[in-house]
């Protein structure tokens, strides 16, 4: 269990590590006494606080155009007005921009100047959730590393948006209109760095095609996905956290060797049309099949033996330490295999705990 706990911590530490970097090169701002060649020109329509002389707040003014932006300014905030358009000229002396918010605007793509963004050279974060977008905006600047468009209108992604953009690491799309004709196969190329892709609430009936080799957390929650091609997973050996709950899965759907992928540590497959539990890896941790039609537990499938190689300090059997199966066609008593199965669990305090949830919720450890 210690091999699969520092490969959790990991993953963790990975992920954690591509937001650390990018809110370091954000915040790593230039010395009090550089600031004093800069232009203090604030647009009388927002507010330039003099503590923090590299941000500008414009957020919550009702405008309908972006003002003029200091050559000063790392830190943009314009969320929450009526803004319809990018023109290139506010941002032509803005050559030091990291961080852009424009969430919650009326920005269509048709609004956006050709190369309004692609000109932003140095900028990192671009928020453009809660808009009026139809297709992905392109170009975008090559420096880019997190692209938010939640909850947009999103169901055209142009070829070749993201084959420049090497060091994106986050892009999401989720609660959109996308289709299963939006994807070319590739549609991701490019994309070499990308770590965290969030495509849930969308229209997909079948999963995305060649994702990013990098991928280590992929969220397809609440689309109508029914099944799972053979050897899917080849491409995206990395992922580590699979979040399908809300979608049509079926037994017949799922590829023959299920989720048998050794970096999958969380997998969450509640609200789908299960009648049985799929294979699994002796390396997951946490599983979601909450609110399937499963009507027994196969302890051979849910407890997957493990080779000496992957035997570690703990001694033998899974690393599951979270099981739901809650909602489904399950009758008690819990089988005592099952319980068996995951003794080496010394105790309830000890985490990270076992915790498996039926449908009278049961919380406890099998261990005492």
């Amino acid at each position: 269990m210690a091999t699969s706990v520092s490969f959790i911590v990991w993953v963790l530490f990975i992920t954690d590590t591509v937001w650390t970097r990018s809110v370091r090169q954000v915040y790593d701002v230039s010395e009090p006494e550089d600031w004093a060649v800069h232009d203090f020109d604030c647009p009388r329509e927002c507010f330039c606080p003099p503590s923090f002389p590299t941000a500008l707040y414009c957020e919550n003014r009702g405008l309908k155009e972006i003002p003029p932006i200091p050559s000063r300014i790392w830190y943009l905030y314009l969320e929450n007005n009526m803004i319809e358009t990018i023109p290139e000229k506010p941002f032509e002396n803005a050559t030091q921009l990291r961080w852009i918010n424009l969430n919650k605007n009326k920005i269509t793509n048709y609004g956006i100047e050709k190369g309004a963004l692609s000109q932003l050279k140095k900028l990192l974060f671009l928020f453009l959730e809660d808009n009026e977008l139809e297709e992905v905006p392109s170009p975008l600047p090559r420096s880019l590393e997190q692209l938010q468009l939640a909850r947009n209108k999103v169901s055209r992604i142009p070829q070749g948006t993201f084959s420049n953009l090497e060091n994106l690491t986050l892009l999401d799309l989720q609660h959109n209109k996308l289709l299963d004709n939006a994807f070319q196969r590739d549609t991701f190329k490019g994309l070499k760095n990308l770590m965290q892709l969030n495509m849930a609430k969308n229209a997909l009936r079948n999963m995305p095609p060649r994702l990013p080799a990098n991928t280590m957390q992929l969220f397809l929650d609440n689309n109508s996905i029914e099944g799972i091609p053979e050897n899917y997973f080849n491409v995206i050996p990395k992922v580590a956290f699979l979040r399908l709950n809300h979608n049509k899965l079926s037994d017949a759907g799922l590829p023959s060797s299920g989720f048998d992928v050794s970096s999958i540590l969380d997998l969450q497959l509640s609200h789908n049309q299960l009648t049985k539990v799929p294979r699994i890896s002796a390396h997951l941790q946490h599983l979601h099949l909450d609110h399937n039609k499963i009507k027994n537990v196969n302890v051979s499938v849910i407890c997957p033996p493990t080779l000496p190689a992957e035997q570690d300090s703990f001694g033998y059997g899974p690393h599951l330490r979270y099981l739901r199966l809650d909602g489904n066609e399950i009758k008690p008593p819990i089988p005592m295999d099952l319980m068996n199965c995951f003794s080496h669990v010394s105790n309830c305090s000890w985490p990270p705990f076992l915790f498996v949830q039926l449908m009278f919720s049961i919380q406890r450890c099998f261990h005492q």
